[in-house]
């Protein structure tokens, strides 16, 4: 479980986070939607331990960063250091004896090239395959599914899914919605800095059109397109 509390976080003279309450319970997926620049990022950082900010952040586990795999949406790797290197140097960060890497490599990733060899979607994939073999017990996957191709992002949804019959928790981002459907239990509405309001599966098909109508709107008719 993970509680936040009143969280705020400014760069500057600008507020990206606004008094953000929420709370995520184990055994549960929950997506994170909104435009481009709400603080959807800024809001994983924090909760990974990655930013300063005001406010709490509690959970039910003595240390969250030492039990938390977070997927950046670009995620960062040295550049000499091979696929097969940089799983082994994250596992062996969590303490976890991992053998047979290769029969684990499930998106087929050339693990034996230079991470600087590999396409965007194939760091993506790497990266996810080394925090899921850290054991973690949360997950916050910024844009999981940006980059990748259809056959891994099949695959990344029954990942999702099986996360949470193991009993983690995992937080994602994404701009597919349709992917959000399938996998989450409850999708929170962020705007300027704020959660707006918490939506439940039932409710998913409502939140898809309202988002329709907010982002499209009359648009395309204004293109006058002929």
């Amino acid at each position: 479980m993970i509680r936040i509390e009143n969280l705020s976080k400014s760069f500057g003279q600008k507020k990206v986070l606004d008094c953000i309450d929420i709370e995520f319970n184990n055994g549960k997926v929950y997506g994170i939607v909104g435009e481009n620049g709400v603080g959807k990022t800024t809001l994983f950082r924090c909760i990974s331990g990655l930013e300063t900010y005001e406010g709490n952040i509690s959970s039910d586990v003595d240390n969250l960063k030492d039990t938390l795999g977070f997927l950046a949406t670009e995620p960062f790797f040295f550049s000499k250091i091979t696929g097969k290197e940089y799983i082994r140097f994250l596992v062996n960060a969590r303490q976890v004896k991992l053998t047979n890497i290769e029969d684990k490599n499930i998106f087929d990733l050339p693990l034996n090239q230079y991470i600087s060899t590999y396409s965007t979607g194939m760091k993506k994939k790497l990266a996810l395959t080394a925090i899921l073999l850290q054991e973690n017990k949360v997950f916050v996957l910024d844009e999981p599914f940006n980059g990748v191709d259809i056959q891994s992002n099949l695959l990344i949804t029954e990942i999702i899914k099986k996360l949470r019959e193991l009993g983690k928790t995992a937080i994602i981002s994404s701009h597919i919605f349709s992917t959000l459907a399938e996998t989450c239990d409850e999708i929170f509405l962020m705007k300027s800095g704020r959660i707006l309001k918490k939506v439940d599966r039932k409710d998913f098909a409502d939140l898809e059109a309202e988002m329709k109508e907010f982002s499209i709107g009359n648009q395309i008719a204004k293109l006058e397109l002929k």
